[in-house]
């Protein structure tokens, strides 16, 4: 499966509903991603540009989409940023086959002589 990021924002009522009422919010995600045949691999809260991060495996891009939707569709988050991951050796056969394709192709930047 792959392998996916969620950085999330709470907006203000969110953030004061949890001050009054503190809850595990896994209990809420992991359900959720599950009936769509995603896994949860871990929740984070942070600090900086977003609230907090989920990191999910989904079985494709679509699927991930759909869970992310599903998330946020109650209105509670003000942001939300989704970035497909790679594990490290997912990159190493990408280079692998980024090798193979400038051994055989000329491709350049713009205006490059390629």
């Amino acid at each position: 499966m792959a392998l996916f990021m969620s950085q999330f924002s709470y907006d203000k009522d969110t953030w004061n509903q949890l001050t009054e009422n503190p809850e595990d919010r896994r209990d809420a995600i992991e359900p959720l991603l599950e009936s769509l045949g995603c896994r949860l691999v871990a929740v984070y809260y942070a600090f900086g540009d977003y609230d907090g991060v989920v990191i999910f495996e989904a079985p494709d891009g679509v699927t991930a989409a759909a869970a992310v939707i599903a998330a946020i569709k109650p209105g509670h988050v003000s942001s939300v940023k989704t970035t497909r991951l790679l594990t490290v050796d997912e990159m190493q056969d990408a280079l692998a086959k980024t090798k193979i394709v400038a051994e055989q192709t000329s491709y350049d930047r713009p205006g490059g002589s390629g």
